[in-house]
């Protein structure tokens, strides 16, 4: 989720929330697939240097951040929070750049999913926590050494999801006071913490309108064109149906990978994917608060 709000309590939901929450879904995939078409020329690096700039302008062009000042109460975590979104983005994409888009979703998926978990005490919980596990294990390079999977990559997806985890905490401390502002000041500040990682790789095809295009689609899948959406719906959806829906993001990402990158998961890759939406399906249903997408 790109802002730092939550859907209304409401049990009742039509259909163009859902509709809205789903090509919301869609797009983060979408873009994460532009960027992978990037990294041959960009490098993981330059490619999340360029979509953590672009996005940033795009916040700030629609939130105008500056109209809401942090205090000094909220500026370290605000900070902790760029510092997050930075390393939650330049990981996911080093990910990415080794594994497939569908089990680099499902794998970073894990990470919010066990901080929804926290502080439960129910037994059945147990049960989701075993099928994440589950899928963690399918989808690892051990489960099948014939799928040739990057265990650095598979490493790195999980820690990008453990930056997801820290995200929320820091998103819902900085989010009291900025709201959904603090998306554009977290992402202004993880794009200046970027930079010295891909400006390097960038720098020479800045002026390159082809490039620079594809950066641009890009910044507008991965952070504009979503928080728009999830903006219009959050107020009209339920959170637990907010939360059911989010659980289908890596089955958002496997599909995308294999629409848009050719990319085919194995039978036991599949099933680790299921395990992951299943697990975050029964977490989803008794959470007090809806796992969200990330920056």
């Amino acid at each position: 989720m790109t802002s730092t709000q939550t859907a209304k309590p409401e049990t009742h939901v039509g259909a163009m929330p859902v509709l809205g929450l789903l090509g919301a879904i869609l797009s983060v995939q979408v873009g994460a697939a532009f960027a992978k078409g990037l990294f041959p020329v960009l490098g993981s690096e330059g490619t999340t240097m360029l979509r953590l700039a672009i996005g940033a302008l795009m916040l700030a062009a629609v939130l105008r951040p500056w109209k809401v000042l942090p205090s000094r109460k909220t500026l370290p975590w605000l900070a902790a929070y760029g510092i997050t979104v930075c390393a939650m983005n330049m990981l996911f994409y080093a990910a990415l750049q080794r594994i497939p888009l569908g089990i680099c979703v499902a794998l970073e998926f894990t990470g919010p999913l066990f901080v929804a978990m926290l502080g439960s005490r129910r037994l059945l919980d147990l049960v989701w926590v075993a099928l994440a596990i589950t899928g963690i294990v399918l989808l690892s390079p051990f489960a099948d050494a014939r799928s040739g999977l990057d265990p650095l990559g598979v490493v790195l997806a999980l820690a990008a999801g453990a930056c997801w985890g820290l995200y929320i905490i820091f998103a819902q401390k900085a989010g009291a006071e900025l709201g959904v502002r603090t998306s554009a000041y977290g992402m202004a500040i993880a794009a200046v913490l970027a930079l010295p990682f891909g400006f390097s790789a960038a720098q020479p095809y800045l002026a390159d309108p082809h490039i620079m295009a594809g950066a641009a689609v890009v910044g507008l899948f991965s952070s504009a064109l979503p928080f728009y959406l999830e903006m219009l719906v959050l107020a009209r959806m339920p959170a637990k149906v907010y939360g059911m829906l989010v659980c289908l993001e890596p089955a958002g990402g496997a599909l995308t990978g294999f629409l848009f990158l050719h990319e085919k998961l194995n039978l036991l890759q599949c099933a680790g994917v299921a395990a992951v939406i299943a697990a975050a399906f029964g977490t989803a249903v008794a959470a007090r608060r809806p796992v969200p997408l990330p920056a």
